[in-house]
């Protein structure tokens, strides 16, 4: 694998809504989910509400056992993007600033563009790059794809022309005295050098990148007129480009209340997005190279908490839930692992987060036992 995309539903997703359906649970457990649908493969069925991915069964794998029994959001996140035990004396960098130490600028990558993007809000809730320091942290964009201008931050000002950052960069560059007086000093040539780039970046073409009026309009209303489907369209040009690592931020799913009017409205949109983003990475040859996750920091509970003051909620539960991984060498069509009748417990196959995140750095090349520079 070349590249991972990593759709983070932050909040954690329910799996018997999902990806581990269990219509014969009882309405105590499945809410009005009752009826999953078949997929394109034969045996495996999915939650009634992801009619689009269903037809994409065959391009992704299902895992029905992960687990690590944590409740809490710091701590699972801490553990589904790192891998560690958070009782551990080290805090430990997470899956991008891992890939961004062994697959961006000290191993041959050269675009302006930051090996490792966040779409479009930071991840928050533990240090992305923990001991491996502010050099590897990720460039997060602000901004909504799906506004024009995609406002990234630092690249496109709303309301301010080419021409007036070409006249503020002369402004500054007049009253540079201090450069000015000792042109040959190397301090000064590094700063140079980061100022040049960063013009590059506002006023040459990789801002282009970002400028999603140059994709078919078809294309993106199949991907969905929404910041997340946008998203994806965005992450699939960033890995077109050759970034090998972007994430994106899909929170919306820590649903103590009013989880299934929640649910009818997030499902039609991340079903569209993640369908289409496999779709369009299959059909320009790059799904191969490409891993696609989707996953969040633990599931929800099987039972729906009817009771005051839930009203229909599901609470954090991090016994069993599931994960969707595609492409860069994994096969499609299958699943792994399963839980118990009701969703509940793992009943085959237990899948840790170091286990994936494993997987993860072995398809992209990198030694998971491998060495990383001492902290100490």
């Amino acid at each position: 694998a070349k590249a991972i995309i990593q759709i983070w539903m932050w909040g954690g997703p329910s799996h018997l809504d999902t990806f581990d359906p269990k219509p014969d649970a009882g309405e105590a457990y499945t809410g009005p989910f009752t009826k999953p649908i078949a997929t394109n493969v034969d045996g495996i069925r999915i939650g009634e509400m992801l009619p689009l991915l269903a037809k994409q069964a065959d391009k992704y794998s299902l895992i029905r056992s992960m687990t690590h029994r944590s409740n809490a959001h710091e701590t699972a996140t801490y553990m589904m993007q790192t891998g560690r035990n958070p009782a551990e004396r080290l805090v430990y960098p997470s899956i991008g600033a891992v890939v961004s130490l062994f697959k961006g600028y000290d191993h041959g990558y050269k675009s302006l563009i930051p090996p490792y993007v966040v779409l479009t809000t930071a991840l928050g809730r533990f240090s992305e790059v923990g001991f491996l320091g502010p050099k590897y942290k990720p460039f997060v964009t602000g901004g909504d794809p799906n506004k024009t201008p995609f406002a990234v931050e630092g690249i496109i000002a709303e309301g301010i022309t080419d021409q007036r950052q070409k006249d503020r960069r002369q402004l500054l560059g007049s009253l540079d005295l201090l450069g000015k007086a000792i042109p040959g000093n190397d301090e000064f040539k590094r700063f140079d050098q980061c100022q040049n780039n960063a013009y590059e970046l506002i006023l040459g073409d990789a801002r282009k990148l970002f400028d999603l009026s140059q994709e078919n309009a078809e294309l993106r209303d199949q991907y969905g007129r929404t910041t997340f489907g946008q998203s994806c369209l965005m992450a699939r040009r960033l890995v077109e480009h050759g970034v090998p690592y972007v994430a994106i931020n899909y929170g919306g799913w820590d649903t103590h209340k009013q989880h299934f009017e929640t649910m009818r409205r997030k499902l039609p949109e991340f079903d569209k997005g993640l369908a289409t983003l496999l779709q369009d990475l299959a059909s320009r040859g790059l799904l191969d190279s490409t891993i696609v996750s989707s996953y969040g920091d633990f599931g929800r509970t099987p039972k729906v908490q009817w009771e005051e003051p839930w009203n229909g909620g599901r609470g954090h539960y991090g016994n069993c839930f599931s994960a969707l991984v595609a492409g860069g060498g994994f096969k499609g069509g299958c699943v792994v692992g399963a839980s118990d009748a009701r969703g509940e417990e793992v009943a085959q196959r237990p899948v840790y987060p170091q286990d994936l995140i494993g997987t993860f750095y072995q398809l992209m090349g990198i030694d998971p036992d491998g060495p990383m520079p001492n902290p100490m």
